[in-house]
Parts: structure tokens; C-alpha cells; sequence
């Protein structure tokens, strides 16, 4: 570290001790707060006393301190939970708007309660953003006869509500809920037909857990509203076809990390050929060039039980960060059916999408946003860039003893594997619970044939059986234990040692705890830390160890010429490299390709930005037609909303179109980001004649006497889509596409 660079690190951790001495102070100030002594009429009277002073006016920064005692006193009473010292810091920096980094284990469904509750005193609503249904309606349940016994209203909501089920959800005090169920409930507001049907309350404050998986490895994503089905009209297994005809290296090439694909102009000419088309350059086979680089891609970088599975004849997304099938998630609608097309599956369309909004999107709309989990430091400029969002640092309340040993380094994959297996039957014999994240379901599979072959019995959690999560985890620490996981990110349950089991645990404990290996180093430190940190929960023993080779895809698509200096380069070998310099150039790639990613953020920010200020421009218009306009009748509010809402979708297909090949722009030495901008400003101003127009040609024809209920809205052709449906864009493909096509 050069000089510059500690005195930044020293300048932060100066603000660090700053931040923790404020949070401290706050912590004296609540602990001289007696309440033990009141019984629960009292608490509760004091409680509403609270309530009453903050709906007149009186500020939350000056109730903190009686709130967080009041609710650590009712966690007490309620729950038989006292929350810790380092448990009311952390609800004092979240109140504050800060991400904070909790351990693994040390409470932070508790440590919400606090600021929840503090937020929610104003009469406005707090959401707390979970990763999956399955912790908002753990936690809902959990923490809500905290709640309740101090007079606050919690909710839940999850699949299947109706629009009333969800309405008295988003109304209650405290909602849990998770990011995507309140994206999508937004983008289903955004084209209700009646102010009856508008599930939302203005947002407020929210409160995201697992902060650095939705603020960072899925901001990006996409929510989707579709209806109307429509169909794209490519001829998928044609272009399969040839692109399985294509060959690596000749016809088409990779980037330098992997990323893209391209023609190259032997391949080009090969394509035209094949297809019969003339210059696939020319604007008039745009749809062409897409479709077969959506092939190309699809068979050359896209893999069966990496990327995807295929369950009972249909493709199920594997999501990067969790190992888990994204459930209704779908890629861009080329690569979709390109990859369908590859296995050999039925296309269904998607439909035509009606709106859209990403998860960064999505929380920009919170007024005050805070985030918790237990990684976020790693990835601490970019909170702060782009959320304005400062860590702060819990300490543990009690002191980590997880001992993280050094990489294990080998040169191939069969010696890294060897290895592997037969450190985990060592382990095994003495009985230690050892859990491997894996980088995939196919390596998750060969490890768990491998285990079997030395006699090692295994639980395999992967997207091939992630229904069983709950129960795998739950044994996960029990003596004896094996576990072969693909990715630990999100999953938020603790695994105890001994599973619960107190005589068990003590036996564990014993043996050092739960062993963690992880098979493969993650494109981001963050990652990698999430797996260590399923160990040593709560001051709990452990270790942890990464077994890496040369031959893995982060390096290999890195390059090994660049990754290792020649003069280290060696022959296969089954014995571990132990030179320190290879464990200096594995922490140089993971720092490069984590910039790398964030830099692509920021670069594909420039194309979703202006979408997304578009939309609320647009959206805006539209409340104020829903809800602020009373000049005109309710058909005439009807048809006016209907071409809206047809225009912003029409809008949104023609950005789609322009995005999938803006790249080529820069054939002509313009900037694709640039050009994408001037066109589809220059679409969106022509949005509010267009609407005009046809309003004004639709009530001419209307007869607008009876009720806008009398109107028979599908036979005039004005219904509003009777079915819609949800669901995310992967946009793996998108980002990679940010530098396609270098000719």
C-alpha cells in the first residue's frame, strides 16, 4: 500500500471511530433510561405518549433515546431478547441513514426493530426489504408482538395476496416485504385503471437486509409488467443451428475477459452465406445480426447447470450470487429463446412489456433509505457513490475466533479436486460438520460423485433441490455433517453448531467448529466473505480455507498470461503452489475484476438512467390524470389513461430495440451512449401529441353519455389488459453486452 493510499485508509478509519464514539454516546444516553421498573400497562402508556409527541411535531432524533429503550425493554418482555450493546448501536446508525456491517449471527433482525419502530411513529409506513418471502414473513412473525405490544400495526406480504390483502399489507405500520414483491406492486400501481386498485402508500423509509445482494449484485435487475402477449418472430433453431456451424477462434471470438462475443469478419461472411441475407450489417438485417449473436452467445458462453437447469422440460435461470433458480426470472427475450432454441425447448413469449423499473431504481423512490448485512466494507465506495450510503462497522458482541487459513493453490482442476476430497475425508473422520460452497450445480454434483466414491456421505443444496434449503441448513452444523452448497449469498439462515442441539455444539466446539471451504475464488472479496462468515457465528470456533487452480473460470477468464508472471508458470502438478506470489496475483485479479464490475455499473447506469427519468416524467403526467384531474368524465379519464399507458409501452419496446443495437454505432466512430440518449429523448417528446392525437380520435367515436361502467371498453378496442404478469430480466446479457462487437 503506497502512501496515498494509507493516508486515505487512515482518514477512514478516523471517521470510523468517529462514527462508533457518536453511536456510542447514543448507547450511554439509553442505557441510564430505567424501564425494567415500569410493568406492562405503564410501557405501553408510555409508548403511545411517544406516538402522540411525534405526530405533533416533535422530531425522532429527539425521542431516539426514549424509543430504543422503550422498544429494547418490550423485545425484552415479549420476546425474552434483550438487545446487546453493539444490537442498539446498529439501530442508531441505521436510523441515520448509514449501511451497516453486522457479523454474521449477531442479530440484525433485532437491531431492525429499533429504527422500524422509531420511523414508523410518524403515521408514513417502513418497509423492511428482505431477500426472499420466506425471511419477510419469518422475521413479520418474529418481531411482531414486539410491535404490537407497542401499539404498532406489522404486516407481511408475499405471492398470491389480493389487491385488498396487499392494500391492508403496505398500510400497516411496519411491512415486511421483499424488494422485488414491493417493485412489483409499484409497476402494478403504475398502470392501475382506478385509484381503487393502488396498493402503495408514498414510500417513506425502508429498511434493506442482505443490503449489499439488493443494493449491489441485483440492483441492476429489471422488474418487469407484461401483458398482451406478443410473439418476437425469430426463428430460434435456424439461427442454433448455425451457430453451432460457427467455430471458436475462426468465425467468432471472445473479449479478453469472456464477457462477449464476436464475429470476426471470416465468421461474418460464413453467417451471410448461411443465412442468405447479404451484408448482415445493413439496418434492414439488424433483427438478423441480434438474433445470431443471441446464438452464438447462447451456445458459447452460456452453460447447462452453470447458468441454467433444465426441470421437467422447462429452463430455470440460476442466479449468479445464490446458486438458487431465479424464479421468475427471464433473459432478454433474444437470448432466451437463443438458449431455448440450444435445448430444444418450446419458446413462450413473454408478452409485451408494460413497465419496467430496476431494484436501484426502485429504492431511489424511498426518501431515506438504510441497509444491513454482514459484508459490506469490501464494497464501500460504491455504497457510497451510488447510494450515498456510508459504512459503519459494528463490532461483534462478541470477539470472531474463525481462524480464515490461506488459499490452497494448485495448477489444474484434478489436482485442486484430489486435494479437495481428500481433505474432507480427513475432516470427516473426526466427525467436524464441514460446509463447500461450489461455484455451480455441475461442480457441486462431480464433488458430491466424489465424496460418494471415498465413502464420504453428503447433502448436496443446489438449484436442482433448493426447495430443501430450510431443512439442509438446519443440519448443516450437526456432528458429522457435509454439506455441498452452490453459493451461501442471501440464503440468511445462521447455521448453529450442533443444529441447535446445546450437548451437540459443546461436542463441535470441541473439534473447532464448523469447517468452511470454498472451491473457487468469487469475482468479488465480498462474495468469498460471505461463505467464511458462516462460520464463527456469535464467537463461535471455526475455519475456513479456499481450495483455487489456475485452471478456474475467474482466471482463466482473466488470462493466465496475465494472472501469473512467466517465470512462475509451471507444469502440471499434483502437489499445491506455495510460492507467496501466487497468492498475491489471486488477490490482484479479484481487485481488478471487482473494479472492473463496478466500472460497468456505472457505464450501463448511463443507459437506465435516462429510461428511468423518463418514466417518472411520464408517470407523473399520469397520477395527475388518475388523482389531481376532475374536469374530466370517467371515460374520457378511461381512454386518456389506456393511450398512456399504450404509448409508454410502445416507448419502451423502441428503447429495447435501439438498446440491442446501439454497440454497432460505434462502427461509425460515434458513442453509443450518446446516440442512444439523442434518440430516445427525441422518441419521448413525441409521446404527448401522439397521446393527444389519439384520445381525441377515440372520443369522437365514443358515445360518452352513460357511465365510464356502462362502456363496453374491449369492444371499442380501449380494454385495458385483462391479465398481466410479473417477472426479472437477468441482465447478465446486458451488461455484457456493454462492449460487444469489437470489429
Amino acid at each position: 500500500m503506497n502512501f496515498a493510499s494509507r493516508l486515505v485508509q487512515k482518514v477512514k478509519d478516523r471517521f470510523v471511530q468517529h462514527k462508533l464514539k457518536h453511536f456510542s454516546d447514543k448507547l450511554k444516553s439509553i442505557s441510564q433510561i430505567n424501564m425494567q421498573d415500569l410493568n406492562d400497562e405503564r410501557l405501553k402508556a408510555e409508548a403511545l405518549k411517544l406516538k402522540m409527541r411525534v405526530q405533533e411535531g416533535e422530531s425522532l432524533d429527539e425521542v431516539l433515546v426514549e424509543a430504543f429503550a422503550i422498544a429494547g425493554e418490550a423485545a425484552s418482555r415479549v420476546l425474552g431478547m434483550r438487545p446487546f450493546d453493539v444490537q442498539m448501536m446498529a439501530a442508531a446508525a441505521l436510523h441515520e441513514g448509514n449501511m451497516v456491517e453486522m457479523h454474521t449471527g449477531e442479530g440484525k433482525t433485532l437491531a431492525a426493530v429499533m429504527p422500524a419502530y422509531l420511523n414508523a411513529l410518524q403515521g408514513k409506513g417502513v418497509h423492511v426489504l428482505t431477500f426472499n418471502d420466506y425471511l419477510a414473513g419469518r422475521d413479520a412473525e418474529w418481531m411482531g408482538p414486539v410491535y404490537r405490544f407497542l401499539g404498532l400495526t406489522v404486516a407481511s406480504v408475499k405471492e398470491g395476496m389480493t389487491i385488498e390483502e396487499r392494500q391492508n399489507a403496505y398500510a400497516a405500520d411496519i411491512t415486511y416485504v421483499t424488494a422485488k414483491q414491493a417493485g412489483f406492486d409499484y409497476l402494478r400501481d403504475t398502470i392501475a385503471m382506478k385509484t381503487s386498485d393502488i396498493v402503495h402508500r408514498p414510500f417513506h423509509y425502508a429498511i434493506v437486509d442482505e443490503a449489499d445482494s439488493l443494493l449491489i449484485d441485483e440492483a441492476r435487475v429489471p422488474l418487469v409488467i407484461a401483458g398482451e402477449v406478443a410473439s418476437s418472430g425469430n426463428d430460434g433453431s435456424r439461427m442454433a443451428q448455425i451457430a453451432k456451424e460457427l467455430a471458436l477462434g475462426e468465425d467468432y471470438d471472445f473479449d479478453e475477459n469472456k464477457r462477449n462475443v464476436f464475429l470476426t469478419e471470416a465468421g461474418s461472411e460464413k453467417a451471410e452465406r448461411l443465412l442468405r441475407t447479404g451484408n448482415l450489417y445493413e439496418a434492414r438485417n439488424s433483427h438478423l445480426l441480434t438474433a445470431l449473436n443471441c446464438a452464438i452467445h447462447a451456445e458459447s458462453l452460456l452453460k447447462r447447470d452453470v447458468d441454467y437447469v433444465i426441470r421437467d422440460g422447462k429452463l430455470e435461470i440460476i442466479d449468479p450470487y445464490t446458486g438458487r433458480v431465479a424464479q421468475n426470472r427471464h433473459w432478454p427475450d433474444g437470448l432466451q429463446a437463443a438458449v431455448e432454441a440450444k435445448e430444444g425447448i418450446e419458446t413462450k413469449s413473454s408478452g409485451k412489456i408494460l413497465g419496467t423499473i430496476t431494484l436501484q431504481h426502485l429504492l431511489s423512490l424511498y426518501p431515506k433509505i438504510s441497509g444491513m448485512t454482514a459484508t459490506a466494507q469490501d464494497s464501500a465506495d460504491e455504497f457510497e457513490e451510488t447510494y450515498n450510503l456510508n459504512v459503519v462497522e459494528i463490532p461483534p458482541n462478541r470477539p470472531n475466533i474463525r481462524i480464515d487459513h490461506d488459499s490452497r493453490i494448485y495448477t489444474h482442476k484434478e489436482a485442486k479436486l484430489n486435494a479437495l476430497v481428500k481433505e474432507i475425508a480427513e475432516v470427516h473422520a473426526t466427525r467436524r460438520p464441514i460446509l463447500i460452497g461450489t461455484s455451480s450445480v455441475e461442480e457441486s454434483d462431480q464433488l458430491a460423485e466424489e465424496l460418494k466414491k471415498a465413502k464420504v456421505p453428503c447433502h448436496v443444496l443446489n438449484a436442482k433441490n433448493d426447495e430443501k434449503e430450510a431443512e439442509i441448513i438446519a443440519k448443516a452444523g450437526e456432528l458429522g455433517a457435509v454439506t455441498v452448497s452452490t453459493n451461501m449469498a442471501g440464503r440468511g439462515v445462521d447455521i448453529r453448531l450442533g443444529g441447535g442441539d446445546p450437548r451437540q455444539a459443546d461436542q463441535v466446539a470441541e473439534l473447532g467448529g464448523l469447517y468452511v471451504i470454498g472451491t473457487h475464488m468469487n469475482e468479488s472479496a465480498r462474495i468469498d466473505n460471505q461463505l467464511r462468515g458462516r462460520s464463527g457465528r456469535q464467537g463461535d470456533p471455526g475455519s475456513s480455507r479456499f481450495y483455487v487452480c489456475l485452471e478456474d473460470e475467474l482466471i482463466n477468464r482473466f488470462g493466465i498470461e496475465k494472472a501469473i508472471p512467466a517465470a512462475y508458470r509451471t507444469n502440471k502438478q499434483d502437489e499445491e503452489l506455495s510460492a507467496s506470489v501466487f497468492h498475491k496475483k489471486m488477490e490482484h485479479i479479484q481487485r481488478i475484476v471487482m473494479g472492473q464490475n463496478f466500472e460497468m455499473r456505472k457505464t450501463l447506469n448511463k443507459y437506465s438512467d435516462m429510461v428511468e427519468e423518463q418514466r417518472r416524467i411520464h408517470h407523473e403526467q399520469r397520477e395527475a390524470v388518475l388523482w389531481n384531474d376532475d374536469t374530466m368524465s370517467a371515460a374520457e379519464k378511461h381512454v386518456r389513461l389506456y393511450y398512456m399507458d399504450r404509448s409508454w409501452s410502445d416507448h419502451l419496446a423502441y428503447v429495447s430495440y435501439i438498446r440491442e443495437g446501439i454497440h454497432l454505432e460505434s462502427l461509425a466512430n460515434r458513442n453509443p451512449a450518446d446516440e442512444f440518449h439523442h434518440r430516445i429523448i427525441h422518441a419521448f417528446e413525441q409521446l404527448p401529441d401522439k397521446i393527444e392525437q389519439d384520445t381525441a380520435k377515440a372520443l369522437s367515436k365514443l358515445n360518452t353519455a352513460g357511465t365510464a361502467d356502462e362502456i363496453d371498453w374491449e369492444k371499442e378496442g380501449l380494454k385495458a389488459p385483462s391479465r398481466t404478469w410479473t417477472y426479472l430480466i437477468q441482465d447478465q446479457f446486458v451488461e455484457k453486452k456493454a462492449n460487444i462487437f469489437n470489429f
